[in-house]
């Protein structure tokens, strides 16, 4: 059930079938940057064009917009909430939809609590199917917030439907469900639909100032990235007697790959985006090892590390673990010819010479990037202003894959496999009962695949 033949021969099984899909996720353009990568290999860093989100600390009027949540676990309720906040009375929460009506009762609750607001019990929806009922009860925007192996087939439906969309990172677990997506996106620009994919950091005014003196040459050419998303052990379920074997999966769904991507998409793909980011490209193969030591339950690792490489031979060096005990780090370090640039979600953002002398530093703004990427889509749709972060985000997704994809085999992998890979992970119906997946279900072991 859980695909993890990686094999080389099945990387190309699919190429014959992945046609003008699979073609457009080669490139790096994408509608939210002007720029992108260059055919060049080029060793060097230019300024280029880049699309910034609009940043205003107020949303401009408008009509109330209101707005779907599919997936009412913490990160979809969570997203309910910044949303509200971003919008104050200019927006409204009026659908729900969830598999479990616990969750669904329990999102419903807090944005009650919280913000005054209610959800009309008609309008919540229960089932692997809500998400199409919640799309024809009058929305104008849907928040995507299930675990991410749902993503592609929501997004896909939700751009038919010409809903304008948030949906949380990452937005696939594997190579079919990254080139639904870009497809995807392709219909969204063509309708005029506006899209924000979750990775905060792209609206986060720290990191954005960052990469303007980046752009202006501050530390010179950049050579090489870091990327951290060291920390503790994640949350975990433990089974249910009453629960059935697929209710315990999506209960416990991020130690699960099928459902999750492994935490180096899950989580590590925000830190990974960055890099994506800075250098403007996306690597084109990858080499890198992990393991699990201590993962209580699901079939992931807990630990990566990998070594992406650039058309033009740069270097990105990235880590990730879910071990307590250990040194935790979640930052980016960008390496130039003349300096360093230190990021991080928290904290001070900085730029120093190679004597470490500091260049540049940056506080943040105080509102919240998870609430100003909300003011950011919500600006965007009342202005018509074009904005779509789902192919950058797909990029990056599909780089944390190739990166998963090589340390459970054990081998170089390209993007190229990637993109010409048929993996798709996970059951091709889904049932809230028992499906079969424990039979088969195991954790990859490097150097036992075919290759």
């Amino acid at each position: 059930m859980s695909d993890y033949n990686f094999s080389r021969r099945r990387f190309l099984a699919g190429a014959a079938t992945v046609g003008a899909a699979g073609a457009m996720g080669i490139g790096t353009l994408s509608s939210c940057s002007g720029g992108g990568s260059s055919a060049s290999a080029e060793y060097d860093w230019m300024p280029r064009e880049y699309k910034y989100p609009p940043l205003l600390d107020e949303v401009p009027a408008g009509t109330v917009l209101k707005a779907g949540i599919v997936g009412c676990g913490g990160r979809g309720t969570g997203a309910a909430l910044n949303f509200l906040e971003a919008g104050g009375s200019t927006v409204q929460v009026t659908a729900l939809a969830d598999v479990f009506k616990d969750r669904l009762d329990s999102c419903a609750e807090r944005i009650k609590n919280e913000t005054g607001q209610e959800v009309p019990a008609e309008n919540c929806f229960i089932g692997f199917d809500a998400y199409e009922k919640v799309l024809d009860s009058g929305v104008d925007v849907v928040i995507l917030a299930t675990p991410p192996k749902f993503r592609p087939q929501q997004f896909e439906a939700a751009v038919k439907a010409r809903k304008h969309v948030f949906m949380e990172k990452p937005i696939a677990v594997d190579p079919v469900g990254i080139r639904q997506v870009l497809a995807a996106a392709k219909m969204a620009d063509a309708a005029g639909l506006k899209v924000v994919t979750g990775t905060q950091r792209r609206h986060q005014h720290k990191y954005l100032n960052v990469y303007k003196q980046l752009s202006n040459n501050t530390i010179g050419k950049l050579t090489t990235a870091e990327v951290y998303w060291n920390g503790g052990q994640l949350w975990y379920r433990n089974s249910k007697p009453e629960w059935s074997e697929m209710e315990w999966m999506i209960r416990d769904w991020v130690n699960w790959c099928w459902l999750s991507g492994d935490h180096i998409v899950e989580q590590h793909v925000h830190n990974i985006d960055v890099a994506n980011w800075f250098f403007g490209k996306h690597p084109i193969k990858a080499l890198g090892f992990g393991s699990r030591q201590r993962r209580p339950t699901g079939d992931q690792y807990d630990n990566f590390a990998v070594r992406y490489e650039l058309e033009d031979g740069r270097q990105i060096l990235s880590t990730c673990r879910q071990i307590n005990g250990c040194t935790n780090a979640v930052n980016e370090v960008m390496h130039g010819t003349k300096g360093k640039a230190f990021t991080a979600q928290g904290g001070t953002a900085k730029i120093t010479d190679l004597d470490g002398n500091d260049l540049f530093s940056y506080e943040d703004h105080a509102t919240s990037p998870y609430v100003q990427e909300h003011k950011d889509l919500i600006t965007c749709i009342r202005q018509d202003i074009p904005f779509n972060e789902a192919e950058e985000t797909a990029n990056s997704v599909m780089t944390a894959i190739m990166g998963r994809v090589s340390a459970y085999t054990g081998k170089e992998v390209t993007w190229e496999e990637m993109m010409n890979s048929d993996m798709k992970l996970g059951p091709d119906t889904f049932i809230m009962g028992d499906i079969g997946f424990m039979e088969s279900a195991s954790v990859p072991v490097p150097g036992t695949l075919e290759g």
